[in-house]
């Protein structure tokens, strides 16, 4: 696993492969992780982006193997 930090929207957008109104909009739904005030920046824990990121993975291999 990796080793845990504070992302900011780059590095959120780099791990995700999302665009910025992606991340935003999954934030509102509630599928995507919620981002956090540090002083004035934007922020996210990256333990919970990567298991946004082995979620999406895992499910896109089961869809395949359905397919």
């Amino acid at each position: 696993m990796k080793e845990r930090s504070i992302l900011r929207m780059a590095g959120v957008k780099a791990r995700t492969g999302l665009s910025r109104t992606a991340i935003y909009d999954g934030m509102k739904a509630g599928t995507f992780p919620q981002s956090f005030k540090r002083g004035a920046s934007t922020c996210w824990d990256s333990q919970k982006i990567d298991e946004w990121v082995d979620r999406e993975i895992a499910e896109a291999n089961a869809n395949a193997e359905v397919a």
